[in-house]
């Protein structure tokens, strides 16, 4: 396994991060079918700790915080090697209040989150979404009375947009509070959306990213096609976020194929091995709805992708800058010439 920092801190995590939505063995969220029992949670917690991927990622809200719970005793006697982070945000119950990311909320979830986990605290606590009316100063004291307390290492966000990002790790500075180090968020070969704003904020504040979905839902595999759109159990047919524009993929998907063939692997690590490849990706989240995908998650760690490979597949799945980002290429020729940090 290779290791990496997680944003501007010492946490020194796993390239690959187990992701645990689908632990349940039953029931589905929205046609997102929750297919890992207890016994396969503990074969895939084992399996990936003997291959050096000793951090895993939950929620409190998967599967209305079974996946945590199945996620401690998987772990069990393992939980001193492991790394873990788990996310609160979204409703968590009937009261008006229990939702969002007020103080209230972040320490009251947090311990609940602990009790599931059967831990004394959380390496890395993350806001799961934005919250409208929520102050930010709030929000950032909410953590800030967590950290003091050691229920939990460290902090980010998830799927924040990228001037609330900011404000947020601004404020933590501003006060002298513990700065937030990462970002979970979707990044693939199929959404580059956040390479605009989001990335360079987080480069500036020294966040890591945490990717999720970094294969678009499986549609990097390979699987669909455009002569088979919808193949038989995939999980796009019955659970589609829209994250990405599918005629344009298909020919994304042409490429990362190619390459893997030129490579002798599988498009999965192909898809993931490009991620690699970005500085701010500390760790990528993979998550398998059967143990066969977990070699093929694996083996990524060994592709090294040359010049030209990166030349395709950047250029296939290139979005175009809106404004005022392209104006950025307008900047004094001097300028440009001495840009050494990007």
């Amino acid at each position: 396994m290779k290791y990496s920092q997680l944003g501007n801190s010492g946490l020194i995590v796993p390239r690959l991060t187990i992701g645990t939505m689908l632990f349940g063995g039953e029931g589905d969220f929205f046609g997102l079918k929750y297919s890992i029992t207890q016994d396969d949670a503990n074969k895939l917690v084992a399996r990936a700790l003997d291959a050096g991927i000793n951090f895993f990622d939950t929620a409190n809200m998967y599967n209305n915080g079974r996946s945590e719970e199945m996620l401690a005793r998987a772990l069990g006697n393992r939980r001193a090697e492991s790394l873990i982070s788990t996310k609160i945000g979204f409703r968590a119950g009937n009261a008006p209040s229990e939702t969002g990311i007020s103080a209230k909320q972040i320490i009251e979830q947090c311990e609940k989150s602990l009790r599931r986990l059967g831990t004394d605290y959380i390496d890395v606590l993350l806001l799961h979404l934005e919250d409208p009316i929520t102050p930010i100063d709030e929000i950032s004291r909410g953590l800030e009375i967590l950290t003091m307390q050691g229920k939990i290492r460290y902090s980010g966000v998830s799927n924040f947009q990228a001037w609330k990002t900011g404000a947020l790790a601004h404020v933590q500075l501003q006060w002298g509070r513990s700065p937030i180090i990462s970002a979970q968020m979707h990044y693939s070969l199929l959404n580059r959306s956040i390479e605009e704003e989001f990335i360079p904020m987080a480069q500036h504040y020294g966040i890591g990213l945490m990717v999720w979905s970094p294969l678009s839902s499986g549609f990097l595999t390979g699987k669909y096609t455009r002569e088979n759109p919808n193949p038989d159990g995939a999980r796009l047919n019955t659970f589609d976020l829209q994250l990405f524009d599918r005629e344009k993929s298909y020919d994304v998907v042409d490429v990362v194929l190619r390459i893997a063939q030129k490579h002798q692997t599988s498009a999965t690590a192909i898809a993931l091995a490009w991620l690699m490849t970005k500085p701010v990706c500390s760790t990528i989240i993979v998550g398998v709805s059967k143990m066969s995908q977990f070699a093929d998650n694996l083996a990524a760690i060994d592709i090294s992708l040359d010049e030209h490979d990166l030349e395709e597949l950047e250029t296939v799945s290139h979005v175009p800058q809106r404004y005022p980002t392209v104006f950025l290429g307008m900047a004094d020729a001097i300028y440009r010439k001495m840009i050494r940090f990007k």
